[in-house]
């Protein structure tokens, strides 16, 4: 029975109850017939949580290429404006079933650890459901234990597991000084890493740097890993000229050098060299500091803009999604940042949204980061030291007075998102590495001219030599 069209804008309630009704019937009576993938990860739209953001657009393109999709997820508590979603959603080959997940102090580690842990424990009882029916399931590391969650199910019932691992714990909690590495803790989590590593199908990180360090840590998992990045829309995403950018006209940064960070202000990324930067330049009237986001970094970023009296910098919430994309555009030059302590243990995501848009890069990072090697072998941008101000104050004068080096910058950021890091890549990527572990004796689903739609096999993941 084919899905209800939604080419109605507006349906009347009854429509879509008829709608949500038939959708529901037909998940359930091709819930054993398809080859179906259960994704699991805490934070999903409408959260403003980046990862969350990707992953709905990863499912939504995975389903349209004939793949059953489930989301286990939870109600928005990382960032949001929307606290109530739907429960649960149906859509042509995608359920997303949201937890009524606790929010905790959603800014503070603690908080985060016990809204993991409650969500970890409401989603316990319908993941034994469905490894019954042998799906393939992927968790990610939101929460950070998810994991190991994810390796005690399979023990139980032997259900195939993919990782996809965002952050490096509990390395991310020891850089950060919150834990000591000879922590039993610590000593207690890696060594169930090292566990959960070895059964997975199959790991996936989001840089070569990540991979080196679970390698370290896991050599028998080196042979299972696979770097697969984070993407961006060019077609949603793109770059506009500033006059006809109504976020620009609003904001009021006509005529204005924007300087912008966008995304979460958490603790692995370094803001006091951005905000040295705007002190150095405080007296120039067309040099704008904008952060956009939050994060537990945020208060500090206030109250350092108000001590030194910085009157160039501006502060904004999230940006819806439909927002994003001129919000990005206004930016004359993109910060990237990571602290010293974070290298190999995150990626940040918000680069490819500044990529897709051909946005100068300014990354500031540790000089072993994976990111300066990036911005220096494509000609994107530039990379700067932990703390050193006073050169990125000086490229910031430079790019404002030669508007034609920005410009090739930006051109040459645009060329890499489309080279490296399109949705049809990732998506492909992500799909050959997915249908090697899916049951045989269970096909995609059939597509409009009969046939399942495959994967490109020249874009398969890439492969960390063992």
């Amino acid at each position: 029975m084919p899905f209800p069209p939604d080419n109605n804008p507006e349906p009347s309630r009854l429509k879509r109850i008829w709608h949500k009704l038939c959708r529901r019937w037909h998940w359930r009576a091709t819930r054993s017939r398809y080859s179906r993938l259960t994704i699991v990860s805490q934070f999903f739209p409408p959260d403003f949580a980046a990862t969350g953001q990707l992953l709905d657009d990863l499912t939504a393109r995975l389903a349209a290429r004939g793949l059953q999709v489930q989301v286990l997820t939870g109600m928005p508590a990382y960032a949001f404006t929307r606290r109530d979603a739907r429960r649960i959603e149906f859509q042509p080959n995608r359920c997303i079933r949201r937890t009524q997940a606790s929010r905790f102090w959603p800014q503070r580690i603690s908080g985060r650890a016990i809204n993991g842990i409650l969500f970890c424990c409401r989603i316990t009882l319908r993941l034994l459901r469905y490894s019954r029916r042998g799906d393939l399931i992927l968790y990610t590391t939101e929460p950070p234990y998810l994991p190991l969650l994810g390796w005690l199910l399979h023990k139980l019932t032997r259900t195939p597991f993919i990782v996809l691992l965002y952050d490096l714990y509990p390395d991310v909690l020891v850089e950060l000084g919150v834990l000591p590495a000879h922590h039993w803790l610590v000593r207690l989590w890696r060594h169930f890493n090292r566990w959960v590593f070895a059964d997975a199908q199959e790991l996936i990180v989001l840089s070569g740097a990540m991979a080196e360090r679970v390698s370290a840590q896991a050599p028998a998992a080196s042979g299972k890993l696979n770097v697969i990045p984070s993407w961006a829309d060019p077609e949603q995403i793109r770059p506009r000229p500033k006059p006809d950018n109504w976020f620009v006209r609003i904001q009021q940064l006509e005529g204005c050098f924007t300087v912008l960070y966008s995304g979460n202000q958490g603790r692995c990324h370094d803001l006091v060299t951005v905000l040295a930067a705007a002190l150095l330049l405080r007296h120039d009237p067309e040099v704008v500091f904008l952060f956009i986001g939050k994060g537990p970094q945020h208060q500090r970023l206030l109250q350092l803009v108000h001590d030194w009296g910085l009157d160039n910098c501006r502060f904004l919430p999230y940006q819806e999604l439909q927002d994003l994309p001129f919000s990005l555009a206004a930016a004359d030059l993109a910060l990237v940042t990571l602290s010293i302590e974070a290298e190999g243990l995150v990626a940040p995501s918000k680069l490819y949204g500044h990529l897709a848009v051909g946005t100068p890069i300014a990354a500031i990072t540790p000089a072993n980061s994976y990111l300066r090697q990036l911005v220096e072998q494509e000609g994107c941008g530039r990379w700067f030291a932990n703390g050193d101000a006073e050169a990125l104050t000086a490229w910031i004068r430079e790019l404002k007075a030669n508007p034609d080096q920005a410009a090739a910058c930006g051109r040459a950021a645009r060329d890499l998102l489309e080279r490296t890091a399109t949705p049809e890549i990732v998506t492909a990527r992500y799909l050959q590495l997915i249908e090697r572990h899916l049951p045989e004796h269970k096909p995609l689903v059939r597509t409009e001219n009969g046939q399942p739609e495959p994967s490109n096999p020249r874009e398969g993941a890439q492969k960390l030599s063992g």
